[in-house]
């Protein structure tokens, strides 16, 4: 994969991952949550649409507790776009969650760390739309 791909992948991945997190469909929750925590590099933060920073020690104690919570959850990715130099890829992209009646969306930017296997979640900003 180019790293165009590596990316994409990474982002399509983790939000079909993550729908059955919070769907809870999965015959492994343990090898899922490994799944789910093994795109990120260990200095991974982000700014939720919310305006709180949250680092991957946060995210992967708040995982947990999100498991099979919203069986009915869908969530969508679209208009991803991608830039790339050297080790390093910036993704912008739209979010959808529809859980019942409820939709949410943001627009997401993120920065890779890009090598030869694959592209790590470093930085996330989500903006609620």
């Amino acid at each position: 994969m180019n790293n165009t791909e590596k990316i994409i992948w990474e982002i399509e991945e983790f939000h079909r991952n993550i729908e059955k997190w919070f769907q809870g469909k999965t015959e492994n929750q343990e090898s899922l949550y490994q799944e789910l925590s093994a795109g990120f590099s260990q200095d991974f933060k982000m700014i939720n649409g919310n305006g709180d920073t949250v680092t991957l020690s946060m995210l992967g104690e708040w995982l947990p507790t999100v498991f099979g919570k919203f069986p009915e959850r869908s969530i969508q990715v679209e208009n991803i776009e991608i830039n790339h130099s050297g080790n390093h890829g910036l993704a912008t992209y739209i979010e959808t969650q529809v859980t019942g009646e409820i939709i949410t969306k943001r627009k997401s930017s993120a920065v890779f760390l890009l090598d030869k296997e694959k592209a790590l979640w470093l930085h996330l900003i989500e903006n609620w739309i």
